[in-house]
């Protein structure tokens, strides 16, 4: 499995002009040949495709990224039936590589913007 640690960083908002590397998330997750996630290998180890997320003054958060029928990718957190998931817009037609950006739906229901500044082995 080409299992892959990617970071995101929050792109810039109203909130942050700048954006912010003390906002984001690291995930791993399973990237097939042209840097896009590959379901069918998340899905023969979907337990090691962790997320954190991490924002200034706040706990770090852990849990998992998900795979559900119909493509969509999220976010979850203690589990579909209990926890939180954050959808992530588009999240399989991205090419995972640095400089490029993706949308989160986070748990207030606001979609940000934020930038892949790192995607490692």
């Amino acid at each position: 499995m080409s299992l892959k640690k990617i970071r995101l960083e929050l792109a810039r908002t109203p909130e942050y002009p700048d954006g912010s590397m003390e906002c984001g998330y690291e995930f791993t997750a399973p990237l097939d040949g042209s840097g896009k996630l590959d379901p069918k290998l998340w899905a023969q180890d979907k337990d090691k495709c962790t997320v954190r997320r991490f924002w200034h003054n706040a706990d770090d958060e852990h849990g998992r990224l998900t795979h559900h029928k119909g493509g969509a990718w999220a976010f979850s957190y203690g589990g579909t039936e209990t926890g939180e998931e954050e959808p992530i817009f588009r999240f399989d037609k991205h090419v995972f590589k640095a400089g490029e950006y993706v949308s989160i739906t986070e748990h207030d229901g606001v979609t940000r913007p934020f930038r892949i500044v790192d995607v490692r082995p």
